[in-house]
């Protein structure tokens, strides 16, 4: 009983259609780059795994059978249909397939850099995807699933962050959301030290955040403020203005962190705590949009003076230094 012919790879195939076209095992062989013993070795295999004869042979010619001139149609049609694939995925088209930037959340400068980019690439397909969280992005950077994100670089483990690029985008002044009628609500700014006695959600527990929930432990380090435990994430406006209703603990953001109902958004001061931003990628991918991205971003974080630090700033050590280098 012959093999099943689901599994008869191309180069079979190709080997067959070289020797039809030729009717020489010679020549086929030489416009294949191959030894003539290989290339026979190949039809003898495809015969095989095909359980028919394609070819007959003699000293003097090489023909095809019956079923070698039956299975002719198909090999061409194959190797046509591999061949466009090879094609649609080789690097020109490649290198205009969509790409998926990660801007974590409406109104933040992300999404400024994201259409500067389009501006400078306007052949490029840039897709925006609303989702926070550095650590979760990076898992799908690293699976092939994201092209782009932006977060605190050094909160990765750093057996990820070697696997990946990044370009220093950005020290985002820290902030602080307390219920309107919240005491601290009536300051402009709010020094940390007036926090202290509080609870204050930081995302912990939230597997997509984690460098977020190690960064506020640090900031809250020896201040008295303590980390909320672990809660279920709020998700939409009206979501977010009933947790913060019931629960009334302040909520750790940044100072881009978009208006919410039933609350108000405070910068923090005495130091002022910087989240550092990072543009991030996995190493040694190349598309025309990345290099669009990269340039929007070292274009605005010039202009808008983003990698410049305020007086009586705070910063981990470890940060400063990731933020100090960059591919």
């Amino acid at each position: 009983m012959p093999n099943s012919a689901y599994g008869v790879e191309p180069r079979l195939l190709r080997a067959f259609l070289a020797v039809a076209d030729e009717l020489h095992f010679t020549r086929a062989a030489a416009r294949l780059y191959v030894a003539q013993q290989a290339l026979s070795r190949d039809i003898r295999r495809l015969e095989r795994e095909l359980g028919a004869e394609l070819f007959g042979r003699t000293t003097r010619q090489v023909t095809l059978t019956a079923d070698g001139a039956r299975l002719l149609p198909y090999a061409r049609r194959a190797m046509e249909a591999q061949d466009e694939l090879l094609t649609a995925f080789a690097r020109p088209a490649a290198e205009h397939r969509p790409l998926l930037v990660d801007v974590n959340s409406p109104g933040l400068v992300t999404e400024q850099v994201l259409e500067r980019a389009r501006e400078l690439a306007p052949q490029c397909e840039l897709m925006a995807r609303y989702e926070s969280g550095l650590t979760g992005a990076a898992a799908e950077l690293l699976a092939g699933r994201l092209d782009m994100s932006f977060g605190r670089f050094a909160g990765l483990d750093p057996a990820v962050r070697e696997r990946l690029a990044h370009q220093p985008l950005r020290y985002e002044p820290m902030a602080i959301v307390l219920p309107d009628d919240h005491p601290l609500a009536a300051l402009d700014a709010v020094p940390l030290d007036r926090l202290a006695g509080e609870t204050v959600y930081a995302g912990a527990g939230n597997p997509r955040t984690p460098e977020w929930t190690d960064l506020a432990r640090q900031l809250f380090a020896g201040r008295g403020i303590a980390v909320a435990p672990p809660a279920p994430l709020a998700v939409g406006r009206e979501e977010f203005r009933r947790i913060m209703t019931k629960y009334r603990n302040p909520v750790l953001a940044g100072v881009d962190f978009p208006a919410m109902p039933g609350s108000v958004l405070r910068p923090l001061a005495d130091p002022v705590p910087l989240s550092p931003v990072s543009l991030v990628w996995l190493k040694g991918r190349e598309h025309p949009g990345i290099t669009a991205v990269r340039a929007a971003a070292r274009e605005l974080a010039r202009r808008n003076a983003w990698l410049t630090q305020p007086e009586n700033a705070w910063i981990p050590a470890t940060d400063a230094l990731i933020m100090m280098s960059q591919d």
